[in-house]
């Protein structure tokens, strides 16, 4: 299954996008710990694109698929 350029773009958002707020201000999505986002997942992610930035990394760290990300970090990073 070939991504859609939406999707690619998603993802190169998620490893270039850093935290606005909080604890981990300054931190790229991606690299948030997954306790962080487990803690948001139960709270209720913010609204908008930085919600569905969390989602997502907490998605990926949930199904150990980290590693997927590391070719994007390397050219956008």
């Amino acid at each position: 299954m070939k991504a859609t350029q939406d999707q690619h773009q998603h993802l190169i958002d998620l490893v270039t996008t850093k935290m606005p707020y909080g604890k981990y201000q300054g931190r790229y999505v991606s690299d948030l710990p997954e306790f962080y986002l487990v803690w948001y997942r139960n709270k209720g992610f913010p609204k908008g694109k930085l919600g569905q930035l969390m989602a997502t990394a907490y998605e990926i760290k949930l199904n150990g698929i980290e590693k997927v990300l590391d070719p994007i970090k390397r050219q956008y990073r």
